[in-house]
């Protein structure tokens, strides 16, 4: 069974092990110390005491101009995913997403949003089927990081973004 929580110091070392990110040595340190600082809640799927996924409540919303502008009291479910591959379909993604709208409900917010890559229609089906809706609103959803060997890259996704309407 799977389940669901907050992030906490000692779950790092485990996320590095079971969840890679390739180029990206600090990508789960640097999750949890925006949870510190409270512009964010990490969330971790676990199955069988070990992380299968994470996604990140940011709760001042989306960061592209272009989606707060619209949508500027909106917390964005980001960076989503579950790992192994072999593991995707089996309700680890709904579990997250679940966990993630039952704490913006929890702080009294009534929508919740989320971006979907352009190239990732697996995801922007689980999205549409548990109700999120196309809000029209296209961007690039731009990030940082940086490398094993401190190289800096600048990343630019073309993705769309999504809403779901929140009922208490």
């Amino acid at each position: 069974m799977v389940t669901v929580r907050p992030c906490q110091h000692q779950d790092i070392a485990a996320l590095q092990t079971h969840i890679p990110t390739p180029g990206q040595p600090a990508r789960h340190a640097t999750r949890f110390e925006r949870q510190q600082d409270g512009q964010s809640t990490f969330l971790i799927a676990w199955l069988d005491n070990r992380p299968v996924g994470a996604g990140e409540i940011f709760w001042n919303g989306c960061t592209a101009p272009e989606i707060n502008k619209h949508y500027p009291t909106c917390p964005e479910l980001n960076g989503l995913d579950v790992w192994p591959p072999e593991l995707r379909s089996h309700g680890i993604g709904t579990a997250l997403i679940s966990a993630a709208e039952s704490l913006v409900r929890q702080r009294g917010f009534h929508h919740i949003g989320l971006g979907v890559d352009d190239e990732n229609s697996q995801a922007a089906a689980l999205y549409l089927r548990l109700g999120y809706q196309e809000t029209g609103l296209r961007y690039l959803d731009r990030y940082q990081y940086t490398d094993n060997d401190g190289n800096l890259y600048d990343i630019a996704d073309p993705a769309r973004f999504l809403v779901k309407q929140l009922h208490p």
